[in-house]
């Protein structure tokens, strides 16, 4: 795909959110989402009590994350000679071990890497690989390929949960999953905390009260986004009436990022009966200007953002908070293993996953890495020899107490990766 038509696919996503932003008015899209538009019945919280799992945060990495820049190959010779210009060179390579190096942007994270609360799986990707965008990340947010199933697997793994609250079940963030929370499990969907109000209310106009008494009597099917709408703004009034201080000495960036997980460790310390929380991090495209490892450089910036965001959140929560939480990515695809002309990446296949926490046995790249020779490759493309739906498996097994998964990854064993201990 070349990088006009990228961006024109990229264009009609921000434009598709976009309507879905300004239909929901600022601050509240979680709020109204039930009541203005399809999915009425099911982008609405009810669901925390009945869970002692982790608190699983999924970070959507959005536009195709490089894993072959984060989680460098610098043992593997062929890296650099598809990357003559972009490549990781292994003297400014932090963590890692002989084979794969993180990027010296990654440095916020490198106490988490080597406490043993960071891990990363490579070549990680999907059963059916496409190069585009929209196809890529509707795949991986239904996470069902080859079946029929059409909801989103967070929505499913919520559903096995037990949890009952007005937010288990939260997505933060300007740019909300399009299909991740998809189904009859219920969740609410907001900008911040903060801004969590519906449109228009005010003491002359009580919108909350009018819903109310609107809905009092009408039918299950038709009353309950109205009704759990008013349960997410009754269950948040608290959080909105006192000031958040992060604890710790925790610095998050003025990044959307950043404003998102702070909301996310802020939700967490409140005991809301938060299940599974999802946090969108974009401009991940990177054909041109992918650049070296520096400061100022595409790659760098943007990995130092995350990883100042991540750090903070981390140390927010502290480790006895951390100890009850897995954060992890994901991304609709890798980039190419060769540099093009534009000192950057072109969509591709495998990827690396970051994982965070408590129960995580980090400092460590997990997986089977299948090599980068001309033979070793898939049209190109880093081979994908774990399935990212495993991994995440493994995940909500050991650390969010799931049984059988196969309402949530249909046909998918998880992983036996060893990388988490068992809660």
């Amino acid at each position: 795909m070349t990088a006009q038509a990228c961006c024109d696919e990229n264009r009609k996503l921000l434009s598709r959110r976009g309507l879905l932003g300004r239909g929901l008015a600022a601050g509240a899209a979680g709020a109204l989402a039930g009541l203005v538009g399809e999915g009425l019945s099911t982008r609405m919280a009810f669901a925390a009590g009945g869970y002692s799992g982790d608190t699983l945060v999924v970070l959507s990495l959005r536009g195709g994350f490089d894993g072959l820049s984060a989680i460098a190959p610098i043992g593997d010779p062929e890296y650099y000679k598809a990357r003559p210009a972009i490549a990781l060179p292994k003297s400014q390579a932090i963590g890692g071990d002989a084979m794969f190096g993180l990027h010296p942007a990654l440095a916020p994270l490198l106490p988490m890497w080597k406490g043993g609360s960071l891990a990363a799986v490579h070549a990680v990707g999907h059963p059916n690989p496409t190069r585009s965008h929209f196809a890529a990340m509707e795949e991986m947010e239904r996470a069902a390929a080859g079946t029929s199933t059409r909801t989103g697997w967070l929505d499913r793994m919520l559903g096995m949960t037990g949890a009952t609250g007005p937010l288990a079940g939260v997505s933060l963030g300007t740019a909300m999953p399009s299909r991740l929370f998809t189904g009859p499990s219920a969740d609410i969907s907001m900008a911040t905390v903060d801004g969590l109000a519906l449109a228009g209310e005010s003491d002359k106009r009580p919108m909350a009260a009018a819903l109310r008494k609107m809905y009092a009597s009408a039918p299950t099917l038709l009353a309950a986004p109205a009704k759990a709408a008013d349960s997410a703004l009754t269950a948040t009034a608290g959080l909105r009436a006192t000031a958040y201080v992060p604890a710790n000495g925790a610095a998050y960036p003025s990044t959307p990022l950043g404003a998102a997980l702070r909301d996310v460790a802020r939700l967490i310390k409140a005991k809301a009966g938060l299940a599974v929380a999802a946090v969108d991090c974009g401009d991940w495209d990177m054909h041109e200007g992918l650049g070296t490892a520096a400061k100022g450089q595409r790659m760098y910036d943007n990995l130092l953002e995350t990883a100042n965001a991540l750090a903070a959140f981390a140390a927010d929560l502290g480790p006895a908070g951390m100890a009850n939480v897995t954060l992890l990515t994901v991304s609709e695809f890798g980039r190419r293993v060769a540099e093009n002309g534009s000192r950057g990446a072109d969509h591709g296949h495998g990827n690396a996953m970051l994982l965070m926490g408590g129960g995580v046995k980090g400092g460590k790249v997990y997986g089977k890495w299948p090599g980068l020779s001309a033979g070793a490759l898939v049209a190109g493309d880093l081979a994908a020899t774990t399935d990212y739906r495993a991994v995440i498996g493994e995940i909500l097994q050991k650390r969010c107490g799931l049984g059988s998964l196969k309402d949530v990854f249909p046909d998918v064993a998880p992983a036996s990766l060893g990388l988490a201990a068992a809660r």
